[in-house]
């Protein structure tokens, strides 16, 4: 009869040994073998009726190593299951196991041994200590402009005046690489572009100022543009912004198109355009629902960026032991691929950090009893079309949009993708529960820069 034993042998690492006997795996054996006779196709035999003998020598040595390593298989993920054992990937086989002692002349006892890693029990950081901020942006009258802007641009019809004549003008270029007196370089970079004339910085924006189709000017990008726009050109022409040499390249910058938009009037047939289902009559009104979207939109950074800060307080302040030793040998062994002792020491850190954010989350989720069913998938893929096609929410009774859902809940990726991406929402929700963040008032710019050097800092 099989038996198993256990010992510890390291931090968090156990050693399991399987013995079997012959009773284990024998019978199992001579039941596969006559299965083998009744299947096996072998010349100068009926089906089915292949003596005994010439199948065991045909086969015998092969399925009598598979049902001794699959006994012993079954032993162990049995013990696993009766002992409740939580464990890290998969048990390793020991060096010692050879399977080369499994002899179909000499059936015997067997031993065979492997290691585990066991998780550790752990307690998450104490939230409730913790003392993050929350930025508020203020939403400015400038902000309110610049997007009352937006919107009229956005709404507005493109027109086509015969030459330019004003910093809203819409130029439709072809930049050609040229030597500095204009002439094209062989080979050199040319790209069609689009730009509003107010892109350029003030000193080259004149220019442009009465200039038709054909009419060019040539230009280097340092000098016509200001940091921002500058590297939006550089990337669109596909040279690296802190390169200052192709930032220093010559262009002739030849118009094939001016446009201009004329933007709607601020009234309520524009309002009922910009606020589809909304009852706004006046300006005032108007500029209220404007202050509201970008209040929501910077609130919502904001609390990406507290969801961040929360993440590394879990992160660095919950204390969890690993059983790295084991885990290393499990990167070595254990993955699609084998890695070197060197490619698992540079890989190791960011591992563990995976794998302990992985146990926080699982912890979260099971000690409060956080579940994604399928009726929050379903909800999630309608969510996700009629944002996708710009639909309000009343066409869920659509036929069409109920075949959607059925075959998107059919796709296994998007389902697996669902749940990870609900699940986490609700563990941050329930995280943001643990705390008291403090408001602190910021500008947009501040809170862009607050932003960026806080994820410098982190990584």
């Amino acid at each position: 009869m099989a038996t198993v034993t256990r010992e510890n042998v390291g931090l968090l690492t156990d050693k399991i040994t399987v013995n079997i006997s012959k009773g284990d795996y024998l019978p199992s054996f001579d039941k596969s073998l006559k299965q083998y006779g009744k299947q096996a196709n072998i010349p100068g035999f009926r089906k089915g009726m292949v003596p005994a003998g010439l199948i065991k020598k045909m086969y015998g040595n092969s399925v009598f190593t598979d049902e001794v390593l699959k006994t012993v298989e079954k032993e162990l993920t049995s013990y696993m299951s009766t002992e409740k054992l939580e464990i890290f990937a998969q048990p390793l086989p020991l060096p010692e196991n050879d399977a080369r002692q499994i002899d179909i002349n000499n059936p015997a006892d067997y031993s065979f041994a492997f290691e585990i890693g066991l998780k550790p029990a752990f307690s998450l950081a104490d939230l409730a200590s913790a003392k993050p901020t929350r930025l508020k942006v203020e939403v400015t009258p400038e902000m309110i402009d610049e997007e009352v802007d937006r919107i009229r641009t956005r709404n507005g019809k493109m027109t086509e005046p015969e030459a330019v004549s004003s910093d809203e003008n819409v130029l439709n270029l072809t930049l050609t690489e040229t030597n500095a007196a204009g002439e094209p370089i062989e080979g050199g970079i040319k790209k069609d572009n689009s730009l509003l004339v107010k892109y350029f910085n003030e000193t080259t924006r004149p220019k442009w100022i009465g200039l038709k189709n054909g009419d060019f000017i040539v230009l280097q990008p340092s000098a016509a543009f200001d940091v921002k726009e500058r590297e939006w050109v550089l990337n669109d022409l596909g040279l690296d912004k802190a390169d200052t040499a192709g930032s220093d390249k010559y262009f002739k910058a030849e118009i094939t198109k001016v446009g201009l938009i004329e933007k709607p009037e601020l009234n309520e047939e524009f309002f009922k355009t910009a606020f589809p289902g909304k009852e706004i009559a006046t300006e005032a009104d108007f500029r209220d629902a404007v202050k509201g979207d970008i209040q929501n939109h910077w609130d919502g950074q904001a609390r990406n960026q507290l969801q961040h800060t929360l993440y590394h307080t879990l992160l660095d302040q919950t204390k969890i032991e690993f059983p790295e030793d084991f885990l290393k040998r499990w990167m070595q062994t254990g993955g699609e691929t084998p890695k070197s002792h060197a490619e698992v020491e540079q890989e190791f850190p960011s591992f563990v950090n995976q794998l302990k954010w992985t146990l926080i989350v699982d912890k979260i989720v099971h000690d409060n009893h956080i579940e994604v069913g399928a009726e929050d998938i379903n909800a999630f893929a309608k969510q996700q079309l009629f944002g996708y096609m710009g639909m309000p929410s009343g066409a869920e009774e659509q036929p069409w949009v109920a075949d959607y859902v059925q075959r998107m809940m059919q796709d296994r990726k998007f389902v697996e993708d669902t749940v990870h991406r609900i699940q986490t929402e609700r563990v941050f929700s329930w995280v943001e529960t643990q705390v008291t963040p403090a408001d602190k008032p910021v500008s947009r710019d501040e809170f862009q820069h607050l932003v960026e050097e806080h994820q410098h800092h982190q990584h």
